[in-house]
């Protein structure tokens, strides 16, 4: 099994495969234990604790009670900053693309059409979701397919594959196969986009994985190769959509090489649906929640408001898919826990959302990458959602609440109430957001 940061293992995230798959029967190597089925509501934390005091986290300002850190020995957390080790998500990122093949598989199509098949539209969906904080640079320096010098089979990849052996052998043949014509110290990350006829296809087996903060990756031009995304068969979902969404594994196995943990579970996409692409990314496009774009550097101190204090707040907040106005209004209820509360719309790199409104969500950074760090909560709990669009998560597809609805909870003894009082002709919404201390607690 994987390790945390400092030991002898890299940080591996690996992916899963689409509802309905072999996933059930496949030998899977997990990064945490699996978090029981979302409930309608999350429950509260245990042992009771205060959110922290203002003053905690000074270079945070008057945020600090709000962005949460990550708990002790997880290996991909959710907490707020990001640890060391990652590429920088913010500013310009070169990203080196290698496309390799094998002597037993030989390269299907030419390296260039295995590259458009991710580019532009990458480049594209990070300048999206990031307000242009992200310039995303793709590199090609090898036109053609880089032959590995064993058969594919000879490197035992398999889903669940850990670093050691197999691919500490497979980056070390990339990295000396493609030395003489690049020079590694040039990029932040490396993707490595293999012919897509190398091993099952991504509806029976997901292969594509990262393996990110590896300090102990092979060196290539005095520099580890600690940031690496593979990409393997194609994401078709059956929906005659490919050419449109499937480059979009590659923006979630680059959110790994920035930091942002796994969001679905052994349930697949029940707890965060497909409100961010770290929890769903096959079939329509979708943006990241906004508690991952503050994590990335992407929102500014005046689009977040902290709710860590007793009384009634008022809020107006534009959907994410636009890049002015407030987007996150956070309630911490301990240092690792609260919830974060957002409006989701149609537009930028959202397509699937069939209900607008305000997405409420319980995020958690105590729990580990694949856990369920963050579950959403659904406003129609009873409801079979509103979409028929396939692989987007029906039952939270309508979890947004809408004009007039009215989200209630009590947790760690402090009672929330979040109410939707409006839309506007620009639409933003209106919501009004109530804390209080209850059973005798500081709120």
């Amino acid at each position: 099994m994987d390790q945390t940061h400092g030991t002898t293992r890299p940080r591996i995230r690996i992916r899963r495969p689409r509802r309905g798959s072999a996933f059930a029967t496949a030998a899977v190597l997990t990064v945490a234990a699996v978090a029981p089925a979302a409930a309608p509501r999350p429950a509260p934390p245990a042992p009771p604790e205060l959110a922290p005091a203002p003053s905690a986290r000074p270079a945070f300002g008057s945020l600090a009670p709000c962005a949460l850190t990550s708990g002790p020995g997880l290996q991909m957390a959710d907490g707020i900053p990001t640890g060391r080790g990652y590429s920088r998500s913010t500013g310009t990122v070169h990203a080196l693309n290698l496309m390799i093949d094998f002597p037993d598989v030989r390269g299907q199509g030419t390296a260039r059409q295995r590259f458009e098949e991710f580019f532009p539209q990458t480049s594209r969906w990070f300048a999206q979701s990031s307000y242009g904080r992200l310039d995303y640079r793709p590199e090609m320096p090898i036109a053609h397919w880089l032959r590995m010098p064993r058969p594919f089979h000879a490197y035992g990849i398999k889903r669940g594959s850990p670093f050691d052996p197999g691919y500490r052998k497979l980056v070390a043949d990339i990295a000396k196969s493609a030395d003489p014509k690049v020079d590694f110290r040039r990029y932040d990350l490396v993707n490595v986009l293999v012919t897509p006829n190398a091993g099952p296809p991504a509806a029976h087996a997901v292969l594509s994985v990262t393996y990110a903060d590896n300090q102990h990756a092979p060196a290539a031009d005095g520099v580890p190769l600690a940031n690496v995304s593979f990409v393997y068969s194609r994401q078709d979902d059956g929906s005659g959509s490919l050419r449109r969404t499937g480059f979009r594994v590659l923006p979630h196995e680059n959110g790994h090489v920035f930091g942002l943990p796994d969001l679905y579970t052994h349930g697949g996409g029940d707890k965060a649906g497909h409100w961010d692409v770290m929890s769903e990314d096959w079939g329509p496009g979708n943006d990241l929640l906004a508690w991952h774009k503050w994590k990335l550097g992407w929102l500014g101190p005046r689009q977040i408001a902290c709710a860590a204090r007793s009384g009634v707040f008022a809020h107006t907040l534009s959907p994410l898919s636009r890049a002015e106005g407030t987007k996150l209004v956070f309630v911490p209820v301990s240092p690792s826990t609260g919830y974060a509360i957002e409006a989701r719309a149609t537009g930028g790199n959202d397509e699937a959302i069939c209900k607008p409104g305000i997405l409420i969500s319980w995020v958690n950074t105590g729990v580990d990458s694949g856990g369920g760090p963050v579950t959403i909560v659904d406003s129609t709990p009873r409801g079979r959602g509103c979409t028929r669009e396939r692989n987007v998560h029906p039952g939270l597809s309508d979890a947004a609440y809408a004009p007039g609805e009215t989200f209630d909870a009590a947790a760690n003894g402090v009672r929330i109430r979040v109410r939707v009082t409006g839309r506007d002709a620009a639409g933003d919404y209106g919501v009004e957001i109530t804390r209080r201390a209850s059973g005798g607690a500081r709120g």
